[in-house]
């Protein structure tokens, strides 16, 4: 497929290595296509880098691997989503009297509120349950992780859950997007683990069937 992926940060580029190896065309949407950083992460994914309209016009899948503060105005400099299938990796994060949280709760999410900046999109809730290192190598010793996939979209929900699998990850269907409201505390609760309980950054969640 042709995917979009709008960054070109740790996430971003974790995602171009590893949906490449699986044979999809991938381009980095970004604001500096020309500066040094972008341009060594796309060499490393052997993809190009524009400029996020020019990336999201051609692409079949948008992948949104900016930090939450971007979002808003990374959708609006993509120049119109609508009928294109929206992958949001990003946790809504914020700071509260000095600790990291959420800037949005149970009532809400921010999954639901990328639907409404990308009016008319078919957004799917992924992504955002690990680090970049398990983006970039699902495999661990002990097998798979699961990715929890939160969308309205029955028909194209299906292509998303693909490009799980081909990332190595177990793909789970949560249902709708309001379950970005579980999915969003979900990864607090990694977060907590890899920096406050000193856990890392490379570990993820598997889900355990009897």
């Amino acid at each position: 497929m042709n995917i979009a992926i709008i960054g070109a940060g740790s996430v971003g580029t974790a995602l171009g290595k590893a949906w490449s190896r699986s044979g999809h065309e991938i381009v980095f949407g970004v604001r500096r296509p020309n500066s040094a950083d972008v341009k060594a992460a796309a060499e490393g994914v052997s993809a190009r880098a524009v400029a996020v309209a020019e990336a999201a016009a051609d692409a079949e899948v948008v992948v949104l691997a900016t930090p939450w503060e971007a979002t808003r105005s990374a959708i609006v400099a993509a120049g119109g989503l609508a009928g294109k299938i929206v992958i949001d990796c990003t946790n809504p994060l914020a700071y509260r009297d000095g600790e990291l949280g959420l800037a949005v709760g149970f009532d809400g999410s921010g999954g639901e509120q990328v639907a409404e900046w990308a009016a008319g999109a078919h957004v799917f809730k992924a992504l955002n349950q690990v680090s970049y290192l398990a983006m970039e190598d699902a495999k661990f010793p002990d097998g798979f992780p699961a990715m929890f996939v939160a969308g309205d979209d029955e028909e194209r929900k299906p292509v998303v859950l693909k490009l799980m699998t081909d990332l190595g990850f177990e793909a789970v269907d949560a249902g709708a997007l309001k379950i970005a409201r579980l999915l969003e505390p979900y990864a607090m609760l990694w977060i907590h683990l890899a920096y406050n309980r000193g856990l890392g950054r490379d570990f993820a969640f598997s889900l355990l069937r009897r």
